[in-house]
């Protein structure tokens, strides 16, 4: 497990200067210059068919382009945005809500270590042996956003973690794409919401 702090040269570009970029990241693989060009791709842990579909192009063509793909390893989106990022020779970095020593949750550990493998990062603000708490997961969703020059919202219910992070990224001046779903799926309420916004 490796550290970096604010003003290391290896810290992550795209969060240098935001007033909540944590001043301490712990890691596990590589941090690359290159991650300045990341996408966070986020969404619901329960996404349908139609999310699975969108997020697996989306990741997949954007990793394939050289584009850095970033997302919290949860279950839903971001599994299939890490997945297929990697399926595509792509680089990966997920933000945990917990210690990198314990990749979580445990059932993705092989893709957090799969991740790691291929070149990319698993990273967190909090330090070894700390197990995600509910409430880490507001504060894990400022640097998912934070590491990307844009977010991409593939589903969500309005009230949601993706909507949190789709604020935080309004809010360090990052660009929000919203993917329409079905008028009458609830995982379609966060983009719809963010598009009539």
């Amino acid at each position: 497990i490796a550290y970096t702090i604010q003003g290391d040269s290896i810290y992550p570009t795209n969060l240098r200067g935001l007033d909540d970029a944590p001043p301490v990241l712990y890691f596990k693989g590589k941090l690359k210059a290159r991650d300045v060009n990341a996408v966070a791709i986020v969404g619901s842990r329960k996404m349908t068919s139609y999310g699975r579909e969108v997020t697996q192009k989306l990741s997949s063509e954007l990793a394939s382009l050289g584009i850095t793909i970033v997302s919290g390893l949860a279950f839903g989106v971001d599994y299939a945005a890490h997945k297929s990022a990697l399926d595509a020779g792509g680089r990966c970095i997920a933000v945990l809500a917990g210690g990198v020593d314990k990749i979580t949750p445990r059932s993705n550990e092989w893709l957090g270590l799969s991740i790691i493998k291929s070149g990319g990062a698993v990273i967190s603000e909090y330090p070894p042996g700390v197990i995600p708490q509910r409430h880490f997961f507001p504060f894990r969703n400022r640097i998912i956003s934070g590491l990307s020059k844009a977010v991409i919202v593939v589903e969500g219910m309005v009230k949601s973690g993706t909507i949190h992070t789709a604020n935080h990224a309004a809010t360090q001046g990052r660009q929000v794409f919203a993917v329409p779903g079905q008028i009458t799926s609830p995982m379609s309420g966060a983009p719809h919401y963010l598009i009539k916004n």
